[in-house]
C-alpha cells in the first residue's frame, strides 16, 4: 500500500497518517478541488506503469477509493486543478509523452483526452488558478513552460 499523509497548513509540525492507496505506486500525479484529492498514474510496485486514478475525501481520513482510469498508463506525471477539472500532464510511457487528460474532480469516472502538451516531458510541476494552468515538464527536450485554459 502507498501511504497518504496530511499536514495542517496553519500550524507547524510533522505529517500525520491519512490512510493508504489501494496499490503500492510511486511517482504519481495528484490534484484536488479542496474537497476531494485525486492520485493518478504512477509506477506500480516498481514494475509497470498504471492508469488507475484513486481519490480520498479530504475532510475525513481514510483509504483511497477507485475513481477511474487515465487515458494512458504512465508514471512521472504531474497534475493540476481549477477546482472543477483535474488535468494530468505528460509523464513516461516507454519514453516521454505529451498526453493531457482530464476528469471532473467531483464525479468519479475515466479520464478524457484534453489535448497535447507543446513538448513531451516527465517529472514536471504544475500550478493553476480558476482559469489557467501552467505546466513545466522538467525533462522535456526544451525545458519549456506551457499553459492551458482549464
Amino acid at each position: 500500500m502507498t501511504l497518504v499523509d496530511y499536514i495542517t497548513v496553519s500550524t507547524t509540525g510533522n505529517a500525520t497518517d491519512f490512510g493508504d492507496l489501494t496499490q503500492t505506486v510511486y511517482i504519481l500525479g495528484g490534484c484536488s478541488n479542496g474537497s476531494r484529492g485525486l492520485f493518478g498514474g504512477g509506477y506500480l510496485g516498481g514494475v509497470s506503469n498504471t492508469n488507475v486514478i484513486e481519490y480520498v475525501t479530504i475532510a475525513t481520513t481514510g483509504n483511497g477509493t477507485d475513481f477511474g482510469d487515465l487515458t494512458v498508463a504512465r508514471r512521472s506525471l504531474a497534475a493540476l486543478s481549477d477546482g472543477t477539472k483535474g488535468v494530468f500532464t505528460g509523464g513516461f510511457v516507454s519514453g516521454d509523452t505529451n498526453t493531457l487528460d482530464y476528469v471532473t474532480v467531483a464525479t468519479p469516472g475515466n479520464a478524457l483526452d484534453f489535448g497535447d502538451l507543446t513538448v513531451a516531458g516527465t517529472q514536471g510541476g504544475c500550478c493553476a488558478d480558476f482559469v489557467r494552468g501552467v505546466i513545466r515538464e522538467q525533462y522535456s527536450a526544451t525545458n519549456a513552460y506551457s499553459y492551458i485554459t482549464v
